[in-house]
């Protein structure tokens, strides 16, 4: 069970796959063809199936509307680190969400709610089924560990987004449980964490090389860090990162530009990273399109899409010399590192470095980029979290270290940029860790929700529309709504 096929595994299961993409009763997934001929009555028998439905489920995650447009939108357009990008008339919509005046009906709101449903159909079908399955006992309860994952993954991608949402533990068995309400944040908060203690408990500390991908011990800590994170319990916070820490197994990339290069997927700081690969005689299985929409537009077969640009707010905010800033920002009209030409006659004055993937990789017939994995969770957030949550619970020591250890890499050796931060002034020290987020994980989709966890919406993005008490989250798609027959409820202000 390597990568390869984890890439190849998403059609698997035929129609058993498609039975709740979302929460109303859509015709598109009841008449969903089987692609493989298999009924779940026939499937779910032996480890081979068991085997199948864990690489359907990673599969899936790299799907448009899990790493493309709907994400883009939802996820990193609504910051003052972003621009839309592309040309003004091209997916001009994703500025109503840089502007916050998107409306219900919007395209990408439902892409990525039946996106994240889709992938908590895998994992809901794997808990359900694979217990039932004879087999090797101790890969039974990796994959159910690996599928609890997931589901926390895509619950806290959910649950932050549009807080009421549908929680849903069980695949539906009859059209009668295909309509579901929605629960309190909170409901959704407590299944993430119980599903993450469990997956904590069980998965591995590291792969062999054909499984890496899969999500680890480490994987399951870390999102565990992250989820304490956004509801302020800084004593779990601290407890989850010093784990992730502990295990001993990640460490720092010394190269901050290179990291996010193809030749170094998987490395020493990548805790879960979504796999992607150029699979040879096979574009259809090769079909992420992270890189592909947000690389440089250029007039290059290697040309992408140029779409979730730097901002010039961005760029501003990086401390003179910090390295991170050309490893962040490909500049038009300059060569990259790997020696790209970026044409000055490109549209945009900016593009993402860290989604880049050289010219010289891309193959015909196959999306730009398509081998460029999405990273998901790294080392330095983790030391990022710790010191953020240290300080907020008074314990400045233990911040200032962590808080070091990411700005020491940055540096490279050169002492005469980004000194370190020595105030132990709580209120300081949180300006210095936040400044630190924003330009450590800059264009990684942590930025828009990190403002509104901070409670800073109305500060930083008040100019770009934000209204307090309703751009906090997203509205609820109108379609789902109008699929529940009403029993979905908009978020408040929204139409």
């Amino acid at each position: 069970m390597n990568s390869k096929k984890i890439l190849q595994g998403s059609t698997i299961l035929g129609l058993v796959i498609a039975l709740a993409v979302s929460q109303g009763c859509k015709k598109s997934f009841l008449d969903t063809a089987k692609s493989s001929g298999t009924t779940s009555a026939q499937f779910w028998k032996t480890q081979a199936d068991a085997t199948s439905a864990i690489n359907a489920m990673y599969a899936d995650l790299h799907n448009w509307n899990d790493i493309a447009f709907a994400p883009i939108a939802i996820e990193s357009m609504g910051s003052d680190d972003v621009t839309k990008g592309s040309i003004p008339i091209d997916a001009s919509f994703m500025n109503e969400y840089r502007t916050f005046t998107v409306t219900s009906g919007e395209g990408q709101l439902d892409g990525f709610w039946g996106g994240m449903y889709a992938n908590i159909n895998f994992a809901n079908q794997i808990i359900d089924n694979i217990p039932a399955i004879t087999m090797d006992e101790s890969l039974k309860a990796r994959y159910i560990a690996e599928a609890k994952f997931i589901r926390a993954y895509d619950y806290f991608r959910l649950v932050r987004a549009f807080g009421n949402i549908t929680l849903r533990l069980h695949p539906p068995k009859s059209i009668t449980e295909f309509n579901m309400g929605q629960v309190p944040p909170a409901q959704v908060w407590a299944q993430i964490e119980t599903d993450l203690t469990d997956a904590a408990s069980v998965l591995p500390t590291t792969y062999a090389a054909a499984d890496i991908g899969h999500a680890s011990k480490g994987a399951a800590l870390a999102l565990h860090a992250k989820v304490a994170l956004y509801q302020k319990k800084w004593t779990d916070v601290i407890n989850y990162t010093n784990q992730v820490t502990a295990l001993g197994v990640y460490s720092l990339f010394p190269n901050f530009e290179k990291m996010f290069r193809t030749q170094n997927k998987n490395n020493s700081e990548s805790i879960f990273e979504i796999q992607n690969q150029l699979i040879p005689n096979n574009p259809a299985a090769s079909n992420s399109q992270y890189s592909q929409v947000q690389m440089p537009r250029v007039t290059v077969a290697a040309g992408g899409w140029g779409f979730n640009d730097p901002s010039q707010n961005l760029i501003d905010a990086f401390e003179s010399g910090d390295p991170r800033l050309a490893a962040t920002v490909i500049v038009t009209g300059t060569t990259t590192p790997e020696g790209d030409l970026i044409d000055a006659s490109a549209p945009n004055p900016y593009y993402n470095m860290k989604s880049y993937v050289p010219f010289a990789e891309y193959v015909s017939g196959y999306n730009q980029g398509a081998q460029q994995d999405k990273i998901v969770l790294r080392y330095a957030d983790v030391l990022l979290m710790n010191a953020e949550a240290n300080n907020e619970a008074g314990n400045s020591t233990e911040a200032l270290a962590a808080l070091e250890q990411v700005r020491a890499r940055a540096r490279q050796g050169n002492n005469a940029i980004l000194p370190p931060v020595t105030t132990t002034d709580q209120g300081a020290l949180r300006i210095a860790i936040q400044h630190e987020r924003r330009v450590e994980l800059a264009m990684e989709f942590e930025r828009h929700f990190d403002i509104i966890r901070w409670g800073l919406g109305s500060q930083i993005l008040g100019t770009q529309g934000f209204q307090a008490g309703i751009n906090e989250v997203w509205p609820i798609p109108q379609n789902e709504i109008d699929l529940s027959g009403g029993l979905l409820k908009q978020n408040p202000g929204y139409h």
